[in-house]
């Protein structure tokens, strides 16, 4: 696989307490494996999806136990150039650029709304393998309060276009790379618990949505919204039995008209 054109999301993990328990549930749900833990890089474990590679779990950094969420990575060709520029942005660089032996450069920050994301500038390691098909990621969103500010970071930072969708009800834009649609921004309503914290919702593909639900809530999972069926596909929005929110979606059961967008100039 080529290396990602920069600001393309190209992989995602996540930390949980119970690096066991997640496996299983992941397992089950997405019918991912797992690699063998690296203990050389603080036991971070590869998931596979038809065996290719398509996210990771990883036991939590000291002082952030219990804190589980995905975390979603974007490319880069220069780690530390991403990092000036987040800064420049009015972002926060909460890891600075950190090389990881030979498989790439990681750095983890945050957008002015709160959105915590990953940057990885490729070396062995180059992203996702699998991506659109069962247990691959397909699909995220910008979860935020303060829309305008991710609005003008993001774009900023990865050179994005911004298309906005005409609905009445909700405040929704897409970020494109040239001519490809990479990310979705969605503003959080007062639907949202207040202790929930901007985050970027990550998509995974399922063979069949409501059959990954009955699974996810049999494991202790929860559902916070749907199945619902969209242009895009059939998807439901979950909560981990450790409090990861992700989504499921099965992009062959689609319904209704695509929806209008706009530029944004």
């Amino acid at each position: 696989m080529a290396v990602q054109p920069e600001g393309t999301p190209c992989w995602a993990d996540a930390m949980f307490s119970d690096l066991e328990g997640a496996k299983s549930f992941y397992g089950d749900v997405l019918g991912w494996t797992f690699a063998e833990a690296s203990t050389e890089f603080g036991n971070y474990t590869e998931a596979y999806a038809n065996g290719k590679a398509a996210a990771a779990v990883v036991p939590p950094m000291p002082g952030q136990e219990g804190l589980s969420q995905w975390c979603l990575y974007f490319a880069s060709q220069d780690a530390a150039g991403t990092a000036a520029r987040i800064r420049d942005h009015g972002g926060d660089v909460l890891m600075e650029p950190m090389r990881v032996g030979d498989f790439g450069t990681m750095c983890l920050a945050r957008d002015p709304s709160g959105v915590v994301f990953g940057v990885w500038q490729a070396g062995t390691h180059e992203g996702f393998e699998v991506m659109a098909e069962p247990g691959g990621y397909v699909w995220a969103e910008v979860f935020t309060r303060e829309p305008e500010k991710s609005d003008a970071f993001f774009p900023a930072v990865f050179s994005y276009r911004q298309r906005t969708m005409e609905h009445e009800e909700m405040d929704f834009r897409i970020y494109d790379l040239g001519d490809r649609t990479v990310l979705g921004r969605m503003q959080m309503t007062e639907e949202f618990p207040p202790e929930v914290p901007p985050y970027i919702n990550v998509y995974f593909t399922v063979e069949d949505c409501d059959d990954a639900v009955a699974k996810a809530t049999k494991l202790g999972g929860v559902l916070r919204f749907g199945p619902m069926d969209t242009p895009f596909g059939r998807f439901a929005t979950l909560s981990d039995p450790q409090g990861a929110n992700f989504s499921v979606i099965d992009i062959t059961r689609t319904e209704g008209e695509m929806p209008e967008l706009t530029d944004v100039s």
